[in-house]
């Protein structure tokens, strides 16, 4: 149930609820020490969420392979953290049907949630109303309520725990804990608090997540006499776990309310309790950056490159965003420098990161060197890094050269095909276009624009306001349009008036 109640906080955009789901976050590196020697080995590598795992399953069990519930667990619960979902279900229903192996009820139960992600919650319903009474033991009903909770079904969540407490199945934090995400997911912190409460009433102790729940939802409402109170709460259990988690989102509230000094005092307290936890040091570097402190950021890489012999991409993402934060680019420039010679895969997001530091302070023209340096030195941007040059010519009103990036952006798409444009920028690329370029230009514009995104309103209005322009006719445009059951709106007969003007 854990895992569902932390992809129902991802969701949520607040710092602090992010730093609630990295408590179960993993860095996942597949090192090749069992390749070909097991089925994990063979399931692991294929990274296409849409190919079918059915086949290389099979094909185990024809070599004449052992089939182990517990290594066919380990591949779900691997997909799932990957988000590879349907993946997932695939193997959980191959190894239900196959019957080559045991097929547990927490293994159920994980079918029984996989089921509401990749098909819908009324598969998930039918899935469970199908099973007998015996068959719906409390992990199944845990499961059912994650389902709910992850659609934010206030009612159903409501009406199923109270199923659950009828039968005896809520004596453990993790059902309260979903009601407290649910609460939190759809802005009602006011209510976990109460959860809480009842929990204890209830015999049920409450474990991390479920303070660390609580402190968010007085956080998340300024209230941090009360956040503080529950965190002495937990402070005061000795079974339960502090982790830098905890003190980090303490943190980061104080931080907001502009009481740094108070932010320090639990960011000390976080650093107490890292040890060696890269994500954990990240996220401080990004909160002492918050404050405006270069030495503690500093102080903090330093120690993380003491503490690990490598820095992956994500380390540099961070650190490179946290100097731009501060306004250091030249250390920014430095750091991107020792990235490059790192050896580490070459991944756009890192430069992004300073690309968009220099676009925020109004440097677009030293991003845009900055990138075609990249072209120079042979690699590929992805369409993402021209976007953020055209986004910040286009905030300086340089539709010239916004225009010029966004072609760069489209035409490194055959490689990125997931990449989708902005929805702002197209808009104010194909204003600028159709009032300034011939049609010729337009056209070719929009026809490499299709291959990105449907056609739409817009594009089919600056063809034909550049039509108009050059005194073409608009009748194939405004078919064409009809034929993508794109009807005329207030907009296309104004534009379509300019025509009627230009005659008089």
């Amino acid at each position: 149930m854990a895992s569902s109640i932390v992809n129902s906080l991802k969701s949520n955009p607040s710092f602090s609820q992010t730093l609630i789901s990295n408590l179960f976050s993993v860095r996942s590196v597949y090192t090749g020490k069992f390749a070909n020697i097991n089925l994990y080995s063979r399931i692991s590598p294929l990274g296409s969420p849409n190919l079918s795992l059915v086949s290389v399953l099979d094909q185990w069990v024809e070599e004449g392979k052992k089939v182990r519930d517990v290594e066919l667990d380990r591949i779900i619960r691997d997909l799932r953290h990957r988000k590879r979902y349907a993946q997932a279900l695939e193997v959980s229903e191959w190894m239900s049907s196959k019957g080559l192996c045991p097929f547990s009820p927490s293994a159920r139960a994980v079918q029984l949630d996989l089921i509401g992600q990749v098909r819908g919650l009324k598969s998930a319903e039918t899935y469970f109303n199908n099973m007998t009474a015996e068959e719906k033991i409390h992990k199944m009903y845990g499961a059912m309520l994650n389902c709910y909770v992850r659609e934010r079904m206030v009612a159903k969540s409501l009406s199923h725990l109270q199923k659950m407490k009828d039968l005896g199945f809520a004596s453990t934090p993790l059902p309260y804990n979903g009601l407290m995400c649910l609460y939190s997911n759809t802005n009602q912190h006011e209510k976990i608090p109460d959860v809480l409460s009842e929990m204890q009433e209830n015999g049920v102790s409450p474990d991390s997540f479920s303070y660390r729940l609580c402190i968010n939802s007085y956080g998340a409402r300024s209230d941090l006499n009360n956040m503080e109170k529950i965190l002495e709460e937990m402070e005061r259990k000795s079974n339960i776990l502090k982790d830098w988690i905890t003190y980090a989102m303490v943190a980061n509230f104080y931080i907001k309310a502009g009481l740094n000094e108070k932010a320090l005092v639990f960011l000390r307290k976080a650093e107490k309790k890292l040890y060696k936890d890269p994500l954990g040091c990240n996220h401080l570097i990004s909160l002492y950056a918050s404050l405006g402190s270069k030495a503690e950021v500093m102080r903090l890489w330093e120690r993380r490159k003491t503490t690990s012999k490598k820095q992956i991409n994500r380390d540099y993402i961070t650190m490179l965003g946290s100097l731009v934060k501060l306004g250091e680019f030249e250390d920014a420039e430095a750091l991107l420098d020792e990235w490059e010679s790192s050896g580490n895969c070459y991944d756009f997001r890192v430069p992004n990161t300073l690309l968009i530091g220099y676009c925020q302070k109004g440097l677009i023209e030293k991003a845009e060197s900055m990138l075609r340096d990249i072209v120079q030195k042979g690699k590929t941007p992805i369409p993402n890094s021209w976007s953020i040059v055209a986004t910040g010519y286009i905030e300086k009103q340089n539709m010239e050269k916004a225009f010029k990036c966004m072609k760069e952006a489209i035409a490194v798409l055959a490689e990125h095909k997931g990449w989708k444009p902005k929805p702002k920028i197209i808009s104010s690329i194909l204003s600028w276009l159709s009032d300034n370029k011939d049609v010729e230009e337009v056209e070719t514009f929009v026809s490499a624009l299709k291959v990105v995104i449907p056609m739409d309103r817009e594009m089919y209005h600056a063809l034909i306001r550049a039509s108009i322009r050059a005194g073409k006719e608009v009748d194939g445009i405004l078919e064409s349009m009809k034929a993508d059951k794109i009807d005329e709106d207030e907009e296309t007969r104004k534009i379509l008036s300019l025509k009627q003007d230009k005659a008089e």
